[in-house]
């Protein structure tokens, strides 16, 4: 008779854990500005390397300046005769001021000097205002970058014509932090109102645990600072947001993510190596090592998933020890086996269990 067929075989953990409910969210930019001239001109410069971050303020393009400084120079001269103008003025109404009072001029002189001085002042007023404006459209032909983030690549090049307040020349994005969109559905968001009531999690500002397709696991943490006014009647989901930090620039907006938020309080489960589980048609099951060291099959109802172990909910006795690998040599439920004993897979510090309940 051949020797029985060695296996691995661990303790099942038992050990106190979180649900979390997984959903794919949706990585958007916080700030997004599409670049656009305040003036029109002819593209002169551009100052930026397409790709790079940039700073609050920093300049991108140069719009041909010389006929907003010939303007600006003609607004400034025009200011200087409105100026000579109003003085001329202030000087006759004043005269008249003293000459009404002897008789020596009319009435009706009066009047004009004292209308025209007005006029003269209001001239000055516009004079100046006319100044401002050509300062300022002399200032947007310096085209500045109104967030910090990354820009994009140039629209136009050096040489073409810029329409004000049209024509797209780039486009920035902030970098650091940014929002991650996803949407439970409504039974699960029903779940959470009523945990929250309960006192079993916050009622805003719920962690968040992200992913992205390259993660081992979901290293990257958030907050929720946003929940939508209402479900969406089509979908049958609402959609929430999380705020992440993203001082390495691993989130890029558009970039797909596997979100994670806490969907339980604390609750004792039983975890085991999902390599032990084994599929009979729709059931799952697992082999245990019985007092005689034979191979027991024991169908197990499971849960959510975490770094390789699973939770499972019901089937299983704390006690138990599971096959963990030989697993292949066992043909039959009752077979004898020779255990090795080893550990379960080495579960993190925040154990939290992954269920995943959809969301696009």
């Amino acid at each position: 008779m051949p020797p029985p067929p060695e296996v691995d075989v661990a303790a099942v953990v038992s050990k106190p854990v979180r649900q979390w409910d997984q959903f794919t969210g949706r990585i958007a930019a916080i700030e997004a500005v599409e670049i656009r001239a305040r003036v029109s001109g002819y593209l002169s410069r551009v100052a930026f390397k397409e790709g790079d971050e940039v700073k609050e303020g920093d300049l991108l393009f140069v719009i041909d300046p010389r006929p907003y400084k010939a303007s600006l120079d003609s607004a400034a001269a025009q200011l200087e005769r409105a100026k000579a103008s109003a003085r001329l003025a202030d000087i006759l109404d004043q005269r008249s001021q003293q000459l009404i009072k002897t008789g020596a001029i009319s009435r009706n002189e009066f009047d004009r000097n004292s209308t025209a001085a007005a006029q003269a002042n209001a001239e000055v007023s516009a004079a100046e205002a006319a100044l401002e404006t050509a300062r300022l459209n002399l200032g947007y032909t310096e085209v500045r970058s109104p967030i910090a983030g990354k820009v994009s690549r140039t629209m136009l090049t050096q040489g073409n014509l810029v329409q004000a307040d049209q024509t797209v020349l780039t486009s920035v994005v902030s970098q650091d932090p940014v929002y991650v969109y996803f949407q439970p559905d409504e039974q699960t968001f029903q779940r959470y109102g009523d945990m929250a009531r309960k006192g079993e999690r916050a009622a805003s500002a719920n962690a968040v645990r992200l992913g992205l397709a390259n993660d081992q696991g979901h290293p990257h943490g958030g907050t929720v600072n946003f929940i939508n006014n209402q479900v969406d009647a089509t979908t049958g989901t609402i959609t929430m947001r999380a705020v992440v930090p993203n001082p390495n620039r691993v989130f890029v907006p558009g970039m797909y993510a596997r979100v994670q938020l806490e969907g339980s309080g604390e609750f004792r489960a039983m975890l085991i190596d999902e390599k032990a589980v084994m599929t009979d048609q729709d059931r799952k099951y697992v082999y245990v090592l019985d007092p005689e060291g034979k191979a027991m099959r024991k169908n197990v109802v499971l849960g959510g998933a975490i770094d390789g172990l699973r939770v499972v909910q019901s089937g299983l006795d704390p006690k138990d020890k599971v096959i963990v690998a030989g697993l292949q040599k066992i043909f039959a439920p009752g077979t004898p086996v020779k255990p090795n004993e080893v550990p379960m897979v080495k579960l993190p510090k925040n154990t939290a269990a992954d269920n995943k309940v959809g969301g696009n």
